[in-house]
């Protein structure tokens, strides 16, 4: 079964700005085009308040380069991983300099661990004795052993490292340069999201910047299991172009994140081809939706992350889009579009390359900006809002 959305009118509800002890609160965007059924039949979508505190003032002068991957442990504890390399001379200035030239500024080391309340509690990352690190990070998870995986995505790259939570390294999968194509099992390349079935201890890659495939290894052994393309079927290289007025296509191209829901489900962005494809464990096709198909053409695509709420059924699912700056609101069973929020900007509450985003217990929202952007930002669960009727 497959589900297609476009999008035509949109019913602007919000980004209503509203300041209350330096907050700002923000509505959704509800989208009612192409619907059975009236907004107001459709249940309730979250409602966040952007939080301009979080995080604290980062120590030692360091700034955030491009924020690539970002998870939230089960200590509800934020963990980031960005591009240091990619500040430019002007956002580090003479800080990094030795000996310094100014008192500001200098990147932050690549892995960094926030609590709550948005103090750093640790921070590590970089060059080591027996493994590679990645010249571009990219993908972040924390595994049930509190395993921190990252990959690297660029550059020609192709390795994913495994540590400990404190920065001990325990597993290369991957050389540092990129294999042959989508069907070399003894390499990766480009590597972008990544995920750990507790259940297995599986590791699925989104084997995207260079490769068009999801790929599977043992979790501590790093011995290759199995891989699989668009729909379940075997990757293919061949050159295409994303048409939106033609058939989906029977390839995928920038395979960009994933996530594992609690029923097992793998959830894959296809980001070049504006769609979220969903499979079983084993790579079996179960369904696909895609986000705003006629726009970013000329872009990244719309499906940059993906996440599940809170709830214990993961009722909605949370689509970072890079390319329109919104977050979508999905509801997870029948993967109707519920509506969004966001816009771009670099002001409090608005973003710049929306690239990865994280749910707390609490339903607490956290983003993280590529590109341009640089930066985290905490947006405080107000509780679900009903939808105004046409």
């Amino acid at each position: 079964m497959k589900r297609r959305l476009a999008f035509g009118l949109v019913i602007f509800v919000g980004m209503m700005f509203v300041t209350s002890c330096g907050d700002t609160e923000v509505s959704v965007d509800i989208d009612v085009s192409n619907v059975e059924s009236p907004v107001a039949d459709r249940g309730e979508i979250p409602k966040f308040k952007v939080d301009p505190w979080w995080p604290k003032q980062l120590p030692d002068q360091w700034v955030l380069g491009w924020v690539g991957g970002l998870v939230v442990d089960p200590n509800d504890h934020v963990w980031i991983v960005h591009v240091g390399n990619e500040l430019t001379g002007w956002e580090t200035k003479g800080g990094a300099s030795d000996p310094p030239t100014t008192l500001c500024c200098k990147p932050a080391p690549p892995v960094i661990e926030f609590d709550q309340e948005g103090n750093v509690v640790q921070a590590w990352g970089g060059p080591g004795p027996g493994y590679d690190w990645p010249s571009t990070e990219h993908g972040l998870f924390i595994d049930h052993e509190s395993n921190v995986w990252i990959t690297s995505s660029r550059n020609g790259e192709g390795q994913v490292l495994k540590f400990t939570r404190d920065g001990k390294f325990l597993l290369q999968i991957g050389r540092k340069d990129k294999g042959t194509d989508s069907n070399d099992t003894s390499s990766l390349g480009g590597p972008a999201g990544i995920a750990v079935d507790p259940e297995t201890n599986e590791v699925f890659i989104a084997d995207g910047y260079q490769n068009r495939r999801v790929i599977v290894f043992d979790g501590e052994t790093g011995a290759y299991k199995r891989h699989w393309g668009a729909y379940g079927e075997m990757p293919d290289d061949a050159p295409f172009t994303y048409d939106p007025d033609e058939p989906l296509p029977r390839q995928m191209s920038g395979v960009h994140c994933l996530a594992l829901s609690t029923d097992g489900l793998l959830y894959v962005c296809d980001r070049a081809s504006n769609r979220i494809q969903i499979f079983e464990r084993d790579g079996t096709f179960v369904n696909e939706v895609q986000i705003e198909p006629h726009l970013s053409r000329e872009h990244s695509g719309t499906t940059h992350h993906v996440t599940f709420s809170q709830d214990p059924e993961q009722q909605f699912l949370y689509v970072a889009d890079g390319s329109n700056e919104k977050i979508w609101f999905l509801n997870r069973s029948d993967l109707r579009v519920l509506g969004s929020f966001g816009h771009g900007g670099h002001s409090t509450g608005a973003w710049i390359t929306v690239h990865t985003v994280g749910v707390d217990s609490k339903g607490n929202l956290f983003v993280g900006e590529s590109t341009d952007g640089k930066r985290v930002q905490r947006f405080v669960y107000k509780g679900v809002d009903q939808p105004a009727s046409e």
